[in-house]
């Protein structure tokens, strides 16, 4: 009787919210000192999102909320197909997870340390734990993450907007949507990249960051095409030939007009050191690097290193999102419009002006717009 009572309140509880037609509720039982509650969300985006290898028209997401001595932490796994995780996983990662073990103020270190431990992947995942985590200790803190990662707003880089390899029509029609923004990001890869560039320059002379994932396979054709995008106004290029292929990216490293970022080529902090002198910088991404916490490690590392460095994004809302906005003013680049480029985004877009998101002096990531159905209780 009992287990039909719970059935039936969370069967109200999902009708009654916005949201329910795109994910699954999950919660885990109350623990000693912290709460956690995740869900599966299927985040639709605006136009297919095509680059070098596929296509795709949603992404799953696994969405975390942390409770912890009154105060709410929200964090975002978003789970491309390519990289290996879905919700299946990450609700197995997470059953490992003892929630008991986080005092705060947190240890970020010995808590990445543990969270490998428990299995040596699912950086999408771990980010989840590791973005609440920072949205929770920001708010136990009274401190924006921005300010607690020594983040200056003032420095604020230009975000991109990406546009996928597509139709001259549908290409036109996502530079009207990157009105906003003063940066656009291409994909490119395949037999088709000038075509697509012109028609680009055809409406619009912004400048354009380049993202070839992995796309080009000679390399003598690969550095004659970065000297024509050099002269189409590219500012950079991510990831020219295959990951594996270091001897390839650092030939094309060594004679590019413009630099040349490891993108597929760099997941974790230990990967820098494998490719260092192979490119000229690296994009960092939290999915891909388990969360804010190592990011930050790797932005500091790959300035040691005098490498420059783009913080990126997957298919995001705008809570994944705006942990690597707090960490923006300390890259030289950013490409975060994850929440520009879907149509059910759950929260309240970030504040965007004249190309540059707007940090927000609240307590943790400054999340805002949150749907008090999107979680259950």
């Amino acid at each position: 009787m009992l287990l039909f009572i719970e059935q039936a309140i969370l069967g109200i509880l999902f009708l009654h919210s916005p949201a329910h037609s795109y994910f699954n509720l999950t919660i885990t039982k109350p623990l000693q000192n912290m709460q956690a509650t995740h869900i599966s969300y299927q985040l639709e985006l605006k136009h297919p999102f095509a680059i070098a290898r596929f296509s795709r028209t949603t992404t799953p997401l696994l969405l975390l909320k942390l409770e912890h001595e009154g105060q709410l932490g929200y964090g975002e796994a978003s789970m491309v197909p390519y990289m290996g995780e879905s919700y299946e996983t990450a609700n197995a990662f997470l059953s490992k997870v003892d929630w008991n073990r986080f005092k705060a103020p947190f240890d970020f270190q010995e808590i990445i340390t543990y969270l490998d431990s428990l299995d040596a992947g699912q950086p999408a995942v771990k980010a989840a734990i590791d973005i609440a985590l920072n949205d929770l200790n920001g708010k136990l803190l009274g401190k924006p993450c921005f300010e607690i990662y020594g983040a200056d707003p003032a420095k604020m880089p230009l975000t991109s907007y990406t546009i996928g390899i597509d139709s001259p029509d549908v290409i036109k029609e996502k530079i009207l949507d990157a009105k906003d923004f003063k940066v656009l990001k291409i994909k490119l890869g395949r037999d088709n990249d000038r075509e697509l560039i012109n028609t680009i320059r055809s409406v619009t002379d912004k400048p354009l960051y380049i993202d070839a994932n992995q796309g080009w396979t000679d390399r003598k054709a690969a550095i004659e095409t970065i000297y024509w995008l050099h002269e189409q106004g590219a500012v950079l290029i991510e990831q020219p030939m295959d990951k594996n292929d270091l001897e390839g990216n650092a030939w094309i490293t060594g004679r590019s007009p413009i630099p040349i970022l490891a993108d597929e080529a760099v997941q974790r902090l230990g990967d820098i050191d494998k490719i260092k002198g192979a490119y000229h910088g690296i994009n960092v991404k939290l999915m891909k690097s388990a969360g804010m916490f190592e990011a930050h490690q790797m932005i500091l590392k790959a300035k040691s290193l005098d490498m420059k460095v783009l913080i990126g994004c997957m298919s995001e809302t705008s809570c994944a999102t705006l942990a690597g906005i707090a960490l923006a003013p300390l890259c030289n680049w950013a490409d975060l419009d994850g929440p520009w480029l879907t149509k059910n985004n759950p929260f309240k877009a970030p504040e965007l002006v004249e190309g540059r998101y707007q940090l927000n002096n609240l307590p943790g990531l400054g999340l805002e717009g949150i749907n008090a159905n999107l979680f259950y209780p």
